[in-house]
């Protein structure tokens, strides 16, 4: 009998050591494969499209697997003096910027000063009643109910203080109940910038830099400064009547906001990906929190995180977020698992950012859908 078992036993390890080894193979089997880069072929792609769009300047990234597998510099940083893009050139960041005000909120949650479900009268007790359900995650997930952007009568040209601009806000009269539904706000993220200096106790761009952009090593990112000497900077560019022109000139506070306000480079965007893939700043759990998809008041979810948005690229989960701003547009994006990465840098508004990216994504995975 005690043969028998022995016998039962030998064949019970040796039947699940083959099912183990077939199911790892087929793990392997479904591993996405190295990408096949043709360095060549996004050359050709990403200067035809340039010239199409009569986009000046571009930088690009692609990152896999923490490896930087590509690095490439187009076209002009600033036309008027024929400065070639370089890739230390410092863009502006636009929206993507809106990652960094995220991370630097969770930053706060992880140290216990806030939670993402406080309400946020409070943090904020001059907010209006008709904002006592608001909450701090409403504002980072763009389901407060504010507008999308300022009023066409809001002066882009006068000073304002951050108290200033928080009043500003709060008199904007809501769109939809808090957590109704997805309405982007570029306000909502400027309102998070009052909110992180009041917690941190300094400017929310100090905060970013001490916690954030300092401990990362992103040696050239930072808030947005005209006044100040900022090397390899780019200047923006928009397209009007077929003609290139100078950005708009807005003040100097507008261009320190949260919702986007800041200057990066093409080796500042890599090591933020990699803290991302590492968990540098954050825990797991907190870093989990960017990328989980806001659940509506009807229960519904709607795909976008904590200044991220959410989408699948052949069932998997794709991050990423675009922005514009001042004659510049920008994307950064990567797979959840830190397959891939993207960063894409222009210096002209309205150029299609997100339509350059996509024929780009083509060219390196073209069997993946999206």
């Amino acid at each position: 009998m005690l043969k028998l078992n022995r016998r039962n036993l030998f064949w019970g390890l040796l039947l699940a050591l083959l099912i183990n080894v077939g199911t790892m193979a087929a793990d392997v089997g479904r591993q996405p494969q190295p990408l096949q880069i043709d360095a060549q072929a996004i050359d050709a792609h990403l200067n035809q499209w340039l010239q199409a769009r009569q986009v000046p300047g571009a930088a690009l990234a692609i990152v896999e697997r923490g490896e930087v597998r590509l690095l490439r510099s187009y076209g002009l940083a600033n036309v008027e003096h024929q400065v070639p893009v370089r890739p230390e050139t410092v863009f502006q960041s636009g929206s993507v910027g809106k990652q960094m005000t995220a991370m630097a909120v969770m930053l706060l949650v992880q140290d216990g000063k806030l939670k993402l479900d406080d309400k946020l009268a409070r943090h904020l007790p001059q907010a209006p009643a008709s904002w006592r359900n608001m909450t701090v995650r409403h504002l980072l997930t763009h389901t407060a109910g504010l507008p999308a952007d300022w009023p066409e009568k809001f002066d882009y040209r006068r000073d304002y203080s951050e108290q200033e601009l928080a009043r500003y806000i709060m008199g904007m009269p809501l769109q939809a109940k808090p957590g109704e539904r997805w309405q982007y706000s570029n306000p909502g993220y400027v309102l998070l910038g009052v909110l992180v200096s009041k917690l941190a106790g300094q400017f929310y761009g100090d905060f970013l830099q001490r916690r954030v952009f300092k401990p990362l090593g992103m040696a050239t990112a930072r808030v947005i400064s005209e006044r100040d000497i900022v090397p390899h900077r780019a200047a923006g560019y928009q397209l009007i009547d077929g003609r290139l022109k100078n950005q708009d000139w807005v003040s100097p506070t507008l261009n320190t906001t949260a919702d986007g306000s800041l200057y990066v480079g093409l080796q500042d965007m890599i090591k933020w990906d990699a803290s991302l893939r590492n968990a540098t700043l954050l825990a797991p759990e907190h870093l989990a929190e960017l990328w989980q998809p806001v659940r509506l008041n009807s229960g519904k979810r709607h795909p976008y995180g904590l200044g991220w948005e959410l989408g699948l690229r052949s069932g998997r989960e794709w991050l990423y977020h675009d922005g514009a701003w001042q004659g510049f547009e920008s994307y950064a994006a990567r797979y959840r698992d830190g397959g891939l990465s993207l960063v894409l840098l222009l210096n002209r508004s309205d150029a299609g950012v997100v339509e350059l990216a996509d024929g780009l994504l083509k060219l390196l995975e073209p069997a993946t859908t999206p």
